[in-house]
């Protein structure tokens, strides 16, 4: 029982694979900034070695990370006559990057990406602090 356990876990390896295949396929001047360069303005200025005081405390804290498919509105009526294999039309398209949202707060796009029968979703676009601001303004 234990090897059929272990054969429906994805291992860190299947996950490292698909990263690298991305990494093949990327060009350089398609990879967002890297969360230290977008943050910098946080850091000592000292680089990676000097972390703000506190810094750790904040590392293990849990957010909720959220995946949106789409949206709709639905009336009860209609809600209390979905059954087994109904169908509930979305808003969003097929083939459109999904949103990802810590907590809420729209932070990325990405695609749906399969590894060994497990969805993840590879990042395709992140959006900045100053992006947020202005979405915020409008």
């Amino acid at each position: 029982m234990s090897d059929q356990v272990e054969e429906n876990q994805v291992s860190d390896d299947d996950w490292a694979a698909a990263m690298n295949e991305q990494a093949v396929t990327e060009t350089p001047a398609a990879q967002p900034a890297a969360a230290t360069d977008i943050f910098e303005q946080f850091g000592s200025g000292a680089g990676k070695a000097a972390q703000p005081q506190g810094y750790e405390m904040i590392m293990d804290i849990p957010v909720r990370l959220t995946v949106e498919l789409g949206r709709t509105k639905i009336s009860i009526r209609n809600l209390l006559q979905l059954a087994h294999g109904s169908v509930v039309e979305l808003d969003g398209l097929a083939g459109e990057p999904m949103d990802v949202m810590i907590n809420g707060t729209l932070i990325a796009q990405g695609e749906v990406v399969v590894v060994n029968d497990k969805f993840g979703i590879r990042l395709t676009d992140i959006i900045t602090p100053q992006e947020r601001v202005r979405k915020l303004n409008r």
